[in-house]
C-alpha cells in the first residue's frame, strides 16, 4: 500500500519514525563525545576555580589560580617555550615540506621510493621515535656527537644542555612531521590543473612566476589546513618532552602540557593544572581564530 493511502495517524507515526531513526544512529557517537570530550572539558573548567589536591575535596577559590599563573615563573617559561617551539617547527616545516612536495611531484626517477621514505617517520610512534632520538643525542658517544666529531666539533650535551634541549626536541619534531606535511602539499599540488601551467608558459612566464602566481595562490587552502593543524599539534606537544628531557634541564624545555602534567601528577594540584589547561585551550582557540581571520579570507570552502 502506498504511503499516501495510509490513514493520517499512521502516516504521522511513520514520519516521526523517519525523523527519530537518524538520531538513533548517531546517538552512540554523541554519547561518547559527551562523556569523554565535552564532559572532561566542562569538569576541567569548573575545577580551575577550585583548590583541589586530588585526595582532598575541592574548595572554591574563584580566580586565584589564574592570578597565581601571572607570577608563576614555571608557567611563564612554559608559555615562552611553547611559542618558541611552535614557531621554530611549524613555519620551517611548511616551507621545507612544500619544497620536498614539489620535488616529489616532478618527474623524478624513483619518486615512489622517495615518497615512501619521506612518509615513513610519520608511522613511527612518538614513544619509539623519542626513545631512538634520545639515544642519538646521548652524551658523549651518541650518533649525533659522532657525526660532529667528523668535522672537529666537540661532543655536545644536547638534551642535558639548557640551550640545546628544546632545539633537540624540535629537530625530532621536524624529522617526524615533515612527511605528513609533504603528503598534504603533494595532494594539493596534484589538484592544480596542468593546463594553467601550460597556458602561463606559452605566455612566457618563468618558473618563479609560475610558483608565485599559480602554485602559491592555489595552495592557500592546503597551507591553511597544514598551518592550523601544525600550530594545534605544537601547542599540545608532550610525549617527546616527557621522554627526552622531562621538561629540563631546569625548566629549559618545559612546555604547557608538561606544566599541566607537573602540576597535576607530580604536585597533585589538580585545580591549578586545570587552570593551565583552560589557558592552553583559549590560546589554541585564539590562535586558530586569528589564522582563519587573516589567512582564510581568500580561501573558498
Amino acid at each position: 500500500m502506498a504511503s499516501s493511502a495510509l490513514p493520517l495517524p499512521r502516516r504521522r507515526r511513520r514520519l516521526q519514525q523517519r525523523q527519530v531513526i537518524p538520531y538513533l544512529f548517531v546517538a552512540p557517537n554523541i554519547l561518547l563525545f559527551l562523556v569523554f570530550v565535552l564532559g572532561p572539558v566542562v569538569f576541567s573548567f569548573a575545577m580551575s576555580f577550585t583548590k583541589w589536591e586530588a585526595l582532598s575535596p575541592g574548595v572554591f577559590i574563584g580566580l586565584k589560580n589564574y592570578v597565581d599563573l601571572l607570577s608563576d615563573e614555571v608557567f611563564l617559561t612554559a608559555v615562552r617555550n611553547t611559542i618558541f617551539y611552535s614557531l621554530g617547527t611549524v613555519l620551517p616545516m611548511l616551507v621545507f615540506s612544500l619544497g620536498v612536495a614539489m620535488m616529489l611531484d616532478s618527474r623524478l626517477r624513483g619518486r615512489t621510493f622517495f615518497r615512501v621514505t619521506t612518509y615513513l617517520p610519520v608511522v613511527i610512534s612518538w614513544v619509539a621515535a623519542s626513545v631512538i632520538w634520545r639515544l642519538i643525542f646521548i652524551h658523549p658517544y651518541g650518533v649525533m656527537n659522532n657525526m660532529l666529531s667528523w668535522v672537529g666539533i666537540p661532543p655536545q650535551l644536547w638534551t642535558n644542555d639548557p640551550y640545546l634541549a628544546l632545539p633537540s626536541i624540535m629537530f625530532l619534531t621536524f624529522w617526524k612531521g615533515l612527511g605528513f606535511n609533504t603528503v598534504i602539499y603533494l595532494a594539493g599540488l596534484q589538484t592544480i590543473p596542468a593546463a594553467l601551467y601550460e597556458a602561463a608558459m606559452i605566455d612566457g612566464a618563468s618558473g618563479g612566476q609560475l610558483f608565485r602566481r599559480i602554485t602559491l595562490p592555489l595552495l592557500q587552502p592546503t597551507t591553511l589546513f597544514a598551518l592550523v593543524i601544525g600550530i594545534i599539534s605544537s601547542f599540545e606537544v608532550f610525549v617527546p618532552v616527557y621522554l627526552m628531557t622531562g621538561g629540563g634541564p631546569g625548566y629549559a624545555s618545559m612546555v604547557l602540557v608538561m606544566a599541566v602534567y607537573r602540576s597535576a601528577f607530580q604536585m597533585y594540584q589538580m585545580g591549578y593544572a586545570s587552570a593551565i589547561s583552560v589557558v592552553l585551550f583559549f590560546m589554541i582557540l585564539i590562535v586558530s581564530w586569528l589564522q582563519f581571520k587573516f589567512f582564510g579570507q581568500e580561501v573558498q570552502y
